[in-house]
């Protein structure tokens, strides 16, 4: 049966407001402002749309992709206040939110996704272990991205049976955790970047004690970027690549 998309219920719920203002609670704010710091994207004056706020935002977009943007910024705020007082942000037009979310940039949530985004699986969890190992999947894919000028120099467009696709499209490859589906150690790329490239770039999020399962050609990659060797699936402090 086909996944249905998330969207806002029609309304104003307190549980929608509280389900919302839960990714602050996920993502907590001192860490969030300890990675716009890093990256220079605090707010350097109060803003209707401060830094942390539009990371959080970004989020919400991206878990509720079927709703307006303004909609899912309002009811996220509104959650926010719930945590932070009734006063803490307002909520801004159309134009307030496209220069806030250029401001904010892609890294701060680049670095804030690369700390916080792990595998969450434990003991219980059905389907996640093998013989005490986590198991976990590399492998890739592409998704089609909004047809706008930045995005074709970005990423560039497929080849098609007539001339080139409708869209832009993002490659990626990431770990997967079996078990949750967690997608962690994810790089992103554009048509012209190889599945084989990026994994070299997603194969140092391996940890110790896990078992990692991909296709031939991705768990060649895996076994070169890395120190795994054939005795590593006899040793608990390796990571070790199987093809399937």
């Amino acid at each position: 049966m086909a996944g249905v998309p998330a969207g806002l219920p029609a309304g104003v719920r307190v549980s929608d407001h509280i389900s919302l203002g839960v990714i602050a609670k996920t993502f907590p704010p001192d860490r969030v402002q300890q990675v716009l710091a890093e990256t220079g994207k605090a707010s350097e004056r109060e803003r209707d749309l401060p830094a942390q706020v539009m990371v959080y935002y970004a989020i919400a977009m991206a878990l509720y992709m079927g709703s307006s943007t303004r909609e899912v910024l309002r009811c996220l705020l509104e959650g926010l206040r719930w945590l932070w007082g009734a006063d803490a942000v307002k909520v801004a037009g159309k134009s307030g939110i496209s220069q806030a979310r250029s401001r904010l940039g892609e890294m701060p949530l680049r670095r804030l996704y690369e700390q916080v985004v792990q595998p969450v699986a434990t003991r219980a969890t059905k389907g996640a272990w093998y013989r005490g190992w986590r198991l976990v999947s590399l492998d890739g894919s592409s998704l089609d991205v909004a047809d706008t000028a930045e995005n074709g120099i970005a990423f560039g467009y497929p080849g098609a049976s007539r001339g080139e696709s409708a869209f832009p499209q993002l490659r990626f490859v990431a770990l997967v955790e079996n078990g949750t589906h967690v997608l962690f150690g994810a790089r992103l790329g554009g048509t012209a970047d190889g599945e084989m490239t990026l994994a070299h770039g997603v194969v140092p999020a391996l940890q110790p004690g896990m078992l990692c399962l991909a296709v031939s050609m991705l768990a060649k990659t895996a076994l070169r970027s890395t120190s795994v060797g054939k005795t590593a699936a006899r040793r608990s402090n390796t990571a070790a690549c199987c093809a399937r």
